[in-house]
C-alpha cells in the first residue's frame, strides 16, 4: 500500500509557473488555516534547491500565524539551498511585514513575474 499525500487544504493552492513552485495562500491566514497549511508547506519547502514564490494575492486576512508561516518556510528553503519569492499587494499586509522587519528578509513583490525576475539576483536567493 503506498502513502498517498494529503489533500491540499483549501486555503492552497500550488502549481508550477516559470520552473518555480508557486503557493498561492487564500482566505483568511490564521492559526486555525496555518495548520492546515504547514504540512504541505513543509513538504514543498523541504526539498533541497527548491524554487518556490508565495503569493499572497487571494489572501483577506493575515495574523501572526502567517508571518510564522513564512519565516519558517524561508528558514527551509533557504536551509536547502533554494530560492524564495513574496508576491503581496494587501496594504495592511505590506504594513506587517515593514513593521515587522519580514520585508528586509523576504521583499515582497506586486506580480509574480516581478519576483521571478529578481530569481536571478542576490536578493532572490536571500
Amino acid at each position: 500500500m503506498r502513502d498517498e499525500p494529503a489533500p491540499l487544504p483549501r486555503h492552497l493552492r500550488v502549481y508550477e509557473h516559470r520552473a518555480h513552485t508557486v503557493l498561492e495562500l487564500r482566505g483568511e491566514i490564521d492559526l486555525l488555516s496555518a495548520t492546515e497549511i504547514g504540512p504541505s508547506l513543509d513538504r514543498i519547502t523541504g526539498r533541497p534547491g527548491a524554487r518556490v514564490v508565495i503569493d499572497l494575492r487571494p489572501v483577506e486576512f493575515f495574523d501572526c500565524s502567517g508571518l510564522r508561516l513564512l519565516y519558517r518556510a524561508r528558514t527551509r528553503v533557504l536551509g536547502g539551498g533554494g530560492q524564495l519569492h513574496l508576491v503581496c499587494t494587501h496594504p495592511l499586509t505590506l504594513r506587517v511585514f515593514r513593521v515587522t522587519g519580514l520585508s528586509r528578509l523576504l521583499p515582497p513583490h506586486p506580480t509574480l513575474d516581478a519576483a521571478l525576475a529578481r530569481s536571478g539576483a542576490a536578493s532572490g536567493s536571500l
